[in-house]
């Protein structure tokens, strides 16, 4: 059903370097880019993450109550990826961890602040 789902940012140079070591875990690399945007997909056929400046031209800002969640494979990418985004300069909103029967998620900020959380269920 999703797609592609956006973040905003106000550094672009800095999302895209975030972004391109993060998803390099998952195999997701970028498929499209221009002068305000970069978005990442494992395929052109999958689901997509773009990072872009507000076309608006307005600051970008974060949602309350907004997060996008990212599926993976096994538990030990959960941790990997949530670890991996704390090296990265993310912010921790919820050590991985189950979460629930079945659900196992680590939750963390980006540097510009949008909530993420790679999940395993199962």
């Amino acid at each position: 059903m999703i797609g592609y789902v956006t973040l905003g940012t106000n550094d672009i140079e800095r999302a895209a370097r975030f972004y391109d070591a993060l998803f390099a875990e998952i195999g997701a690399g970028r498929f499209m880019e221009g002068d305000n945007y970069v978005a990442w997909a494992v395929s052109p056929e999958s689901p997509a993450l773009p990072v872009m400046k507000p076309h608006d031209k307005k600051p970008a800002t974060v949602c309350n109550g907004v997060m996008i969640a990212l599926v993976v494979d096994s538990t030990e990418k959960v941790d990997a990826l949530h670890r991996k985004a704390l090296e990265l300069g993310a912010t921790d909103e919820g050590a991985a961890g189950p979460r629930g029967d079945g659900f196992y998620a680590g939750y963390f900020r980006d540097p510009d602040g949008n909530k993420l959380n790679f999940f395993h269920m199962g």
